[in-house]
């Protein structure tokens, strides 16, 4: 993987490079590396392969379309502190492409597109925003002409790598929520191919960053799971990491917003958090900087499954999530428990009566309960009737 040994041996000029790109000293650079390394998930020493490729590797051209989306995945982006958006597109990968980031417009912008497909063919990284509308021919979303449809074909023709940012490229997330009238689709489904998708509404921006510096440091994007989530992002659910998960295996639940449970931080899942069915790591990373319980659970309401197909934006919020592999006790109160009503006279009498051939039949089995074989003969004498002569009849 690497040498730390390396990055210290890259001489005094290298790392003043270091200091005057990003901004950063030298220990905290070395930080930011660990971290992402931690973060997907790579063995020890593979910071200093990440750091190498940071500071000597050619930064990547990034391409980035907008579709059907609230560009919440590139406001979220623009609030990473480690590094600052600034130190991201101008030193550690080129973001030749941006609608919402770029100066240029109309005509000059698109000509910023092509000018650099041109220039990176078959090396630049296309990240998708947003979800691909395909009814009406693409009519619900066009850009300088061209639909969604077309673009993102375009683009995706010589791109080294592509990525769904969040839940709407991922998986057609709230714009495909039923009844779905312009047919918002995902990357995958129009491109017709798996990619790498990054779900979330939006995802956080570190797994968006440690996707792309995978790509950089090993010329490969990182292991994805069937759904093309990297896997060092979503391999686990929400639940197994969440805060409040001893809560919930001692049965200690909120049952409405603001009572003394839901004030004393108690288990989410009778008001519909689905953490128990969604793969993310939003309760180990944190969102925006602001401390480890900066996420939505955290703050006291249930997760919504924005990561997971067929969860987010389909499930009701307060819905009863599946548990995929842990189950409450038996004995916890359901979320809703079945009112009862009073016994008709009809009903009464013929529990009266079940429970009184229930008990004379109880009578029945104590009278025989504890009778030996020997007893059993001697009543069988008693009423003249021996087992020899019924044999022999």
């Amino acid at each position: 993987m690497g040498d730390m040994n390396d990055i210290f041996n890259l001489g005094r000029e290298a790392v003043h490079g270091i200091e005057q790109r990003l901004g950063m000293s030298r220990r905290d650079y070395l930080q930011f590396c660990a971290t992402l390394a931690v973060t997907m998930g790579l063995p020890a020493g593979a910071d200093a392969a990440v750091a190498k490729a940071i500071e000597s590797a050619k930064r990547p051209s990034v391409i980035w379309l907008h579709f059907q989306e609230c560009t919440g995945c590139t406001e979220s982006l623009l609030r990473a502190e480690h590094p600052t958006l600034e130190k991201l597109i101008l030193e550690i990968i080129s973001l030749d492409y941006h609608e919402t980031l770029m100066a240029a417009a109309g005509h000059q912008a698109e000509a910023a597109r092509k000018d650099a497909m041109k220039a990176n063919k078959g090396k630049y990284v296309l990240v998708i925003e947003g979800a691909i509308p395909v009814k009406e021919n693409g009519n619900y979303c066009k850009i300088g002409g061209h639909t969604a449809i077309d673009l993102l074909k375009e683009c995706a023709a010589d791109a080294a790598a592509v990525i769904a940012i969040g839940s709407c490229a991922s998986w057609g997330g709230m714009p495909s929520t039923g009844p779905n009238p312009s047919g918002a689709s995902s990357v995958a489904e129009v491109l017709g191919k798996p990619v790498v998708t990054i779900p979330g509404c939006p995802p956080n921006p570190y797994n968006f960053l440690a996707t792309v510096v995978h790509f950089l440091t090993f010329g490969k994007l990182p292991e994805v799971d069937k759904l093309g989530r990297p896997k060092f992002a979503y391999s686990r659910l929400v639940h197994e990491n969440c805060e409040r998960r001893a809560h919930f295996d001692a049965g200690r639940f909120a049952m409405e917003f603001g009572d003394a449970g839901h004030r004393q931080g108690h288990c989410l899942y009778k008001l519909g958090c689905k953490g128990p069915e969604t793969y993310a790591n939003c309760p180990t990373l944190g969102f925006g900087d602001a401390g480890e319980n900066n996420w939505p659970v955290g703050c006291g309401h249930p997760c919504i499954g924005c990561t997971e197909k067929g969860v987010g934006f389909t499930k009701p919020i307060h819905q009863l999530a599946k548990m995929v592999n842990v189950a409450p006790p038996l004995q916890y109160a359901r979320i809703v428990e079945e009112q009862g009503k009073g016994a008709s006279l009809a009903s009464a009498a013929a529990l009266a009566a079940l429970a009184g051939a229930a008990a004379g039949a109880a009578v029945m089995l104590t009278r025989n309960l504890g009778l030996s074989h020997a007893a059993e003969e001697a009543e069988r004498a008693k009423a003249g009737s021996k087992p020899d002569d019924k044999a022999r009849g």
